[in-house]
């Protein structure tokens, strides 16, 4: 009289399904250098803590006598896991199975998936290799009618951006609604080589007169340089590293606050070379990167999308334990002048930190934005524009390091100027509506036109308005707060990011952030 016939049917069901898309697909995908879905899964997750959801969901195939003989799994597996010991929702395409194209249960484990991370308030991570819920033409034939495109799980993708943390790693060729959930993250990645991401693929776009390969058309060398995607990584492992990283510094939903970890970096450190490493020709390039590694603790410098935006360098970090987001100009491209990616880079950063309560650090030297036509043509000024409004959207706490230059309406941006913040400049700085080298002829043109040498008064005047440019000149009138030795930088930081803490309100921001 007991039920063990149904436990036996329960565990025959999962054997079934274990086998993916059957031996001759599963050993095709690993000869393409890929990990199945499962040891994807496993490989992300604290060993044991994966609790499958819909395991037993996918298409059976009966007898005469309606007893299962064969099962095809559904090609989407979701559940629960712990990444370092934080709960989240793991969701995974099985490539095995039709390419991940969708069957009949995708579309609702994806529903269940994004509701499940919402409602439980924990970070939803995408491992996506396929269509991942789209439709196929075959669909067509099934069905015996065409549909007219519908996405009923992007009102859940939308609302869990604004409310718990989401990453994704595109891990194959992705396509149509693959490609989109990969793109509406806070994280995303791409496995060089073996990744790309389309609109649509090869086969479609050769109708419009493109033979392209898979990597030509939507390779990590093309998404990651326009933004689509954020980082590219030579190997699954290195993904799976990146994406623990990354959640490392976030909350597991907007309800909380980032978390502290120990600190183990001196808050007094004081790197000596900090004190050259601004050059004292306004002209000169310096590399950024190690001037942000040096101010924030050792080795917790992580960087998000290195290859896009490149005015700009941003990234995730820790100031005496405390997670912050850390943006900084830098003047190896464009001099530091902001064209519309940079701004929309910014922009998706600052709202970043908005949504979960990051600190902001903006280490300036900002030329202004790009000039000249082909930067008017490029609307600069509306992605300048919707920075700007970030930065006043924006209520975390701030904190700007005027490195160098700080020029144009691009720089009143460096902070919100209705609140309070922290500001500092180094020796180095300088300001300005416009920089004297593209000011003095508008300025002083019918002065430097009537005399009777141009070169020599223009030389005069730059000479007499450059000795009033001096950052000590702007710090007598209180226009900057303080002016600081370089090497007390990172003390201060630290005095800032334990002021901050205690500043951070757990909540839903007044506006959901922009993908």
């Amino acid at each position: 009289m007991s039920w063990q016939p149904e436990i036996d049917e329960l565990a025959y069901r999962k054997q079934l399904a274990a086998r993916l898309g059957g031996e001759e697909k599963v050993k095709r995908h690993k000869a393409a250098g890929k990990l199945t879905v499962r040891e994807r899964i496993d490989a992300l997750a604290d060993a044991g803590s994966f609790r499958e959801v819909g395991a037993l969901s996918g298409s059976g195939h009966y007898d005469s006598n309606g007893k299962l003989v064969d099962l095809t799994p559904s090609n989407l597996i979701m559940g629960r896991a712990r990444v370092e010991g934080r709960p989240v929702v793991l969701v995974g395409d099985d490539f095995t199975v039709r390419g991940g194209a969708n069957d009949g249960a995708v579309g609702d484990k994806l529903i269940h998936a994004e509701k499940m991370a919402r409602d439980l308030r924990v970070p939803m991570v995408r491992l996506v290799d396929g269509t991942g819920g789209g439709g196929s033409v075959r669909n067509i034939e099934t069905k015996g009618h065409t549909l007219i495109p519908t996405m009923k799980v992007w009102q859940h993708v939308v609302e869990n951006m604004s409310v718990v943390p989401v990453v994704s790693l595109a891990l194959g060729s992705v396509a149509g609604m693959g490609a989109a959930r990969v793109a509406a993250s806070h994280y995303s990645l791409m496995v060089k080589g073996t990744a790309q991401l389309f609109n649509a693929g090869p086969p479609v776009v050769a109708r419009i007169g493109q033979h392209l390969e898979k990597n030509e058309l939507g390779g990590s060398h093309i998404h990651t340089r326009n933004g689509v995607v954020d980082d590219e990584v030579a190997s699954e492992e290195e993904g799976f590293a990146r994406a623990r990283q990354f959640l490392s510094y976030l909350p597991s939903s907007v309800h909380e606050l980032p978390p502290r970890r120990e600190p183990t970096d001196d808050p007094g450190r004081r790197d000596e070379w900090l004190l050259s490493a601004i050059p004292r020709d306004p002209r000169a390039v310096y590399k950024i990167r190690p001037i942000v590694q040096s101010l924030v603790d050792t080795d917790s410098f992580l960087e998000v999308g290195k290859h896009w935006g490149r005015a700009i360098v941003t990234g995730l970090a820790r100031i005496d334990g405390w997670p912050v987001a850390v943006v900084a100009s830098d003047p190896y491209f464009y001099g530091g002048g902001w064209d519309g990616p940079t701004a929309e880079k910014f922009t998706r950063f600052v709202d970043l930190a908005e949504v979960f309560h990051l600190p902001v650090v903006n280490l300036v030297d900002i030329a202004g934005f790009q000039i000249g036509l082909e930067a008017e043509k490029a609307g600069t000024m509306r992605y300048g524009v919707r920075a700007l409004a970030a930065v006043y959207q924006a209520t975390v706490p701030w904190c700007s390091i005027i490195l160098r230059r700080a020029y144009g309406v691009a720089a009143a941006g460096h902070q919100h100027m209705g609140r309070f913040n922290f500001r500092y400049a180094w020796p180095s700085g300088n300001w300005g509506s416009l920089p004297i080298e593209g000011g003095l002829e508008v300025a002083y043109k019918a002065e430097i036109e009537g005399a009777d040498d141009p070169v020599q008064k223009r030389a005069e005047i730059e000479q007499r308005v450059r000795s009033l440019t001096s950052p000590f000149r702007s710090a007598e009138a209180f226009v900057v707060e303080d002016i600081i030795d370089p090497r007390e930088t990172r003390s201060l930081l630290c005095e800032f990011a334990n002021l901050a803490a205690p500043l951070r309100e757990p909540g839903v921001r007044k506006f959901g952030i922009r993908p």
